[in-house]
């Protein structure tokens, strides 16, 4: 058993909606609203693909708040606090605590690319300034440098260290994690889920879920019963989308740009975020049309 079981399932990276380059809250809440109805286990505002980057302090302080809002503690909140700055982190972190969120995604400090050491002391300090539980977010592509399993698995010591966003596609990184820990290990790639679930991961914090979310859902639970057969076949068939549509460009841009084809989001970036091209949009609606979407 993991440190924080419910955390298994389903988790998904929220868009942040925009419209006239200002934040859809009123799409946000309908947007958190279809992830509960599809049986999510928890929505990660502020991510990745919550274009967390572009938005000030105080938008994503906002953003926070109406996520716990929205989710009327029908659905979890996994609200991303990080920052390559220690005491930031700290700050947005004990904000998120104080606006109700259930547990903060940190991720690697970027930039700055510190020793282990340095991600060590960094995620010490957050975890002792709250009583949140921590989600280590490892994603060495975007952040310039890879925590090593070593490290997490001394940070793991640590009590509310409890869940890993493992996203360095390293099979090898998250057997050992798995191997040494009792920490809830969550894919951080949509088309890993599966693999990663094989190994003990318990699910998945996914991109396509903000899409998807009953066939994620439906491709964890049969992993989680030993269901494999069933579980191969959501794989492939999900595997397709995740695989034609997060290649054509940089997340979140392609994910935007399907929900506004469904009707969803109004497919607004901010930059350096820019539209698809004309030929990756006719891309991308002929993988939707394949998979049953348009």
């Amino acid at each position: 058993m993991t440190r924080f079981e419910e955390y298994a399932g389903l988790s998904v990276a929220i868009v942040t909606p925009f419209k006239n380059n200002q934040v859809d809250y009123e799409t946000f809440q309908k947007q958190i609203e279809f992830q509960i109805s599809a049986g999510t286990t928890a929505i990660v505002p502020v991510g990745t693909t919550g274009e967390s980057p572009t938005l000030s302090f105080e938008e994503h302080k906002n953003v926070i708040r109406a996520a716990v809002e929205a989710s009327g503690k029908k659905i979890k909140v996994l609200a991303g606090t990080g920052a390559n700055c220690t005491q930031e982190a700290v700050e947005l972190t004990q904000f998120a605590q104080k606006a109700g969120v259930d547990s903060a995604l940190v991720v690697a400090p970027y930039y700055n690319k510190p020793t282990q050491e340095g991600f060590y002391q960094h995620f010490k300090v957050l975890a002792e300034s709250v009583d949140l539980p921590i989600c280590i977010y490892n994603i060495p592509g975007r952040s310039a440098k890879n925590i090593e399993p070593e490290t997490i698995i001394r940070l793991a010591a640590i009590p509310n260290i409890g869940i890993v966003k493992e996203a360095s596609g390293s099979m090898d990184q998250a057997s050992a994690i798995i191997a040494n820990t009792d920490l809830t290990v969550l894919s951080g790639d949509d088309s890993l889920t599966l693999p990663l679930m094989a190994l003990g991961a318990r699910g998945i914090v996914s991109v396509v879920g903000n899409i998807i979310p009953k066939d994620m859902v439906e491709m964890c639970r049969a992993a989680d019963r030993g269901d494999w057969e069933t579980a191969r076949k959501m794989h492939y068939k999900t595997f397709v989308l995740c695989r034609d549509m997060l290649s054509l460009s940089t997340n979140p841009i392609p994910v935007k740009s399907a929900m506004q084809m469904l009707g969803r989001d109004t497919g607004e970036l901010r930059l350096p975020m820019t539209p698809l091209t004309e030929a990756e949009q006719a891309k991308l609606r002929a993988t939707l049309t394949t998979y049953g979407l348009l």
